[in-house]
């Protein structure tokens, strides 16, 4: 497969991700019984294994130049949204806990999508010089 398709692949499974936790965040609130639906349980990991296998060949064929700063920003900003995303899904012990922790998570996926965008690690913020 070529960059531009994997990319698109990658950027699909992004906006999966991010639909599929925000229903779930949805019904984690107003239908809890729905959590326990079996693809509703198998499609997070589904389309979270196709993101991660397409991010590790994207960050391969870019070899050391997206590991300049913004990558690990990623990287980052990854394992903070998983850490929110459970406490929004499941281990908040009040509805105010898991509301915060869900508006975190996306906002830790928009910076995400800006650090990917931009190539910088702190979006909107020029490096000196």
């Amino acid at each position: 497969m070529n960059y531009a398709s994997v990319k698109l692949l990658h950027v699909a499974a992004v906006t999966a991700t991010v639909a599929l936790f925000c229903l779930r965040a949805y019904w984690r609130a107003a239908a809890p019984t729905r959590l326990g639906w079996r693809w509703v349980r198998v499609l997070p990991h589904v389309i979270d294994t196709i993101l991660l296998a397409t991010g590790v060949w994207l960050a391969w064929q870019l070899g050391a130049a997206g590991w300049r700063g913004w990558l690990p920003a990623k990287l980052v900003g990854l394992v903070c949204y998983i850490i929110l995303g459970t406490v929004a899904l499941r281990r908040g012990r009040t509805p105010a806990i898991r509301l915060g922790a869900t508006a975190l998570a996306l906002m830790t996926l928009a910076y995400m999508a800006a650090v990917a965008v931009t190539k910088m690690p702190l979006p909107g913020v020029s490096a000196p010089g």
